[in-house]
């Protein structure tokens, strides 16, 4: 069963990381760079700080993200990772190396199962979900995590199977983070939010993709994947 799946994955893989041309390799390669998305995290932030205000529940929600991202993140890259010691497509002692295209000679570490990015891209889509409970807002974000994560099969370095228990693993951290903190602190299901501090997150994050698109056939990627 394990060598099946295992087979399955690769072959899924292969068709994945194959729909290639060029302004997707500009599009991709960008998406997946994190620090391309700081404006997201900090809108996300400002969200926070507008329904909550200045106070402990707002200090309480900021610690939630970052521990439940924490808790993933480390999870996968310092535990899970050295169990399964599963190579990266594109790296050469992977079975599919020669059928993987890679962009811009980016292949990143050696081992990649479970995908540190598709944890921490659930992790904070289930979390912008369940503390802003906006339908519009929880569409977009794992939205966002489902490109966000299928740029990292279409730059060669991680499996869908990496992809997928990535983001069970962060999805089951912002569950049991979120819900415990509930408990803990006597908190009843919150009501909606209002839709300003939401639409800040919706405006600032289809602000970047739109950038996404545009910068790619523009005479600024070269300097952005310099700086990158």
């Amino acid at each position: 069963m394990i060598e099946w799946l295992g087979h399955a994955d690769a072959a899924l893989m292969v068709w994945l990381n194959g729909f290639h041309n060029s302004f997707f390799d500009g599009f991709m390669y960008l998406t997946s760079e994190k620090w391309v998305w700081v404006p997201v995290y900090t809108a996300i932030f400002v969200a926070v700080v507008m329904k909550y205000g200045f106070t402990r529940r707002m200090a309480a929600v900021v610690a939630l993200f970052a521990i439940t991202i924490t808790l993933a993140d480390s999870t996968c890259a310092a535990y899970l990772r050295p169990i399964f010691c599963r190579p990266r497509p594109c790296r050469p002692d992977s079975p599919i190396y020669e059928l993987i295209h890679v962009v811009n000679g980016y292949r990143g570490g050696h081992y990649g199962m479970p995908s540190c990015h598709s944890a921490n891209s659930f992790a904070l889509a289930a979390l912008v979900a369940l503390v802003f409970r906006k339908r519009r807002l929880t569409a977009f974000i794992y939205i966002w995590a489902v490109i966000h994560t299928y740029s990292r099969i279409y730059l060669g370095v991680h499996y869908p199977g990496d992809i997928v228990v990535g983001g069970m693993v962060g999805t089951l951290y912002a569950l049991g983070v979120y819900y415990t903190v509930m408990v803990f602190t006597g908190h009843k299901k919150e009501l909606t939010t209002r839709p300003l501090p939401a639409n800040i997150v919706l405006a600032t994050g289809c602000a970047i993709f739109t950038l996404l698109v545009i910068v790619p056939a523009t005479r600024l990627y070269p300097l952005l994947l310099q700086i990158l």
